[in-house]
């Protein structure tokens, strides 16, 4: 990583706080993005609760998530988010063609309505930087205006992952790969 991993002797009191709030959190861990946003105490603080809420809170639940996120990590190719959204999507029952096809700029066959208009949306909103009315209106009526909003927040969220991730080149664990193709 760019920057360097701060000690515990290192950090202030505030950054502290940010640290154990995220171990006790839902996460049960510092996530490696935190890690870089320590180095901002506020961006930290108010990036990890937006980001606890949105992994875990929303009404999109867990498997509409991970598309989602698969769909962000492969926008900004980024390596780490890939590789480990790649588990947690398989995990939540995202099936690994669709995963497979996201990898490989391939848009998936779906047949669940509901993962279709995640993956659409985030497609449009990544890719053209908009979302047609049609397509809005699609996604409004199948996931209403909170899941309509929650998603966009979703996306936000993991662009600015994806973005700490790599600017700040943030290694996989010792031993794993990514399968994301360039």
């Amino acid at each position: 990583m760019r920057l360097r991993t701060l000690s515990p002797g290192e950090i202030n009191a505030d950054q502290k706080a940010i640290y154990e709030e995220s171990v006790s959190s839902k996460r049960g861990v510092v996530t490696p993005p935190l890690r870089a946003w320590i180095h901002a105490p506020d961006l930290a603080r108010h990036a990890s609760r937006l980001g606890a809420f949105l992994r875990y809170d929303t009404t999109l639940g867990p498997r509409y998530s991970e598309l989602a996120i698969l769909v962000t990590a492969r926008a900004w190719s980024a390596q780490y988010e890939w590789y480990a959204h790649k588990k947690m999507a398989l995990e939540a029952g995202l099936d690994a063609a669709i995963i497979d096809a996201i990898n490989h700029r391939r848009v998936p066959d779906f047949d669940d309505p509901k993962a279709q208009i995640v993956y659409e949306f985030s497609e449009s909103l990544h890719e053209n930087r908009v979302v047609p009315k049609p397509l809005y209106d699609k996604a409004l009526s199948i996931l209403g205006e909170r899941g309509v909003v929650e998603l966009v927040g979703l996306l936000g969220y993991y662009t600015l992952v994806s973005m700490t991730l790599n600017t700040f080149e943030v290694e996989l664990p010792d031993g794993e790969v990514s399968d994301l193709v360039p």
